[in-house]
């Protein structure tokens, strides 16, 4: 088990290694200069050149790349050439906004979901059944950005239930209350796909275990049929939902990007997407490394939590 968690930790060392220096082509890639970009069309070659040096922008590719990396490792991601601001410090902050939007969005969807799949398995061939795979499917094919679009019209323009944008409102007091009110909507646009996901492999799963012999064992004891489900069925599907768990909050996200442009949402996908538009290299380097931490960390947890749900991989 030590062993295994050791090539774990160093597989997450090479992704991430792997990933700083895809981003860092990346960024070089794209066609503007930054210097020339934040100076305007009226600065003169003279003062673009004395910001290019001021930032290492005149330095060959490689030296810049391990000049960063130096300093990634010591915990300094640079200045923002935009908002002359640590990165490190706007990445985490504006991170804020959008852990919270996305976990929100994953315990919608992991709730919800599992719930409407256990439901369905339970009343198999039914009515029921029928109905909430219908809707798992009609949720997967809506893009998230259109459900929150649509959420707009009904709940804020028409029955004016809930505000649209921002995190806060501009007179309220900016308590928990304040947030919930505008979390609501952004959150469940972000939750659709996810949940829908959730539900149809939930379903199928707890069909495969419902026809386990352990299970007819079970219920031949006489057990009640909550037991039988919480303990015997559901923690064995618990099993096969983990191995979504991580891609699904990769996908969270990913997809607060176009969520946090729909409804102004102050989080780190709209800040990446003025940062390219700006060509601001530090601050798409260390927003992009920082989300990719995070994802390949959620991953490493999850399969801790596989040697804890299968006994078996603990022995293997």
């Amino acid at each position: 088990m030590h062993r295994y968690l050791v090539q774990r930790l160093l597989l997450v060392v090479l992704v991430l290694l792997g990933v700083s220096l895809l981003v860092f082509i990346l960024t070089r890639l794209t066609p503007g200069d930054p210097a020339r970009v934040l100076l305007g069309p009226r600065a003169t070659e003279e003062q673009v050149a004395q910001l290019r040096t001021a930032y290492g922008l005149d330095q060959p590719l490689h030296m810049q790349y391990v000049t960063w990396l130096a300093r990634v490792v010591r915990g300094d991601l640079g200045e923002s050439i935009q908002l002359h601001r640590p990165v490190l410090g706007e990445v985490v902050e504006r991170f804020r906004g959008t852990l919270i939007l996305a976990v929100a969005a994953m315990i919608i969807s992991f709730t919800v979901g599992i719930v409407f799949g256990v439901a369905a398995a339970l009343r198999a061939n039914t009515a029921l059944d029928r109905a909430l795979m219908s809707l798992a499917l009609l949720g997967i094919s809506m893009p998230p950005f259109w459900v929150g679009l649509i959420l707009i019209i009904a709940f804020t323009l028409g029955l004016r239930w809930l505000p649209a944008t921002g995190m806060f409102s501009p007179t309220g007091g900016g308590d928990l209350q304040d947030l919930l009110v505008h979390l609501v909507l952004p959150a469940v646009s972000l939750a659709v796909v996810p949940l829908a996901v959730i539900a149809r492999l939930t379903r199928a799963n707890v069909l495969e275990v419902l026809n386990q012999l352990y299970v007819r064992t079970a219920r031949a004891k006489g057990l009640h049929s909550r037991t039988v489900v919480l303990r015997h069925v559901l923690r064995n599907t618990l099993i096969g939902t983990v191995t979504i768990l991580g891609l699904e909050t990769g996908w969270l996200l990913a997809g607060t990007v176009y969520i946090e442009t729909v409804f102004a949402w102050p989080g780190i996908g709209a800040m990446l997407v003025n940062a390219i538009l700006q060509r601001d290299y530090p601050l798409v380097q260390g927003g992009v490394l920082l989300v990719a931490a995070i994802y390949v960390l959620i991953n490493l947890s999850t399969d801790i939590l596989y040697l804890y749900l299968d006994p078996r991989l603990r022995h293997a």
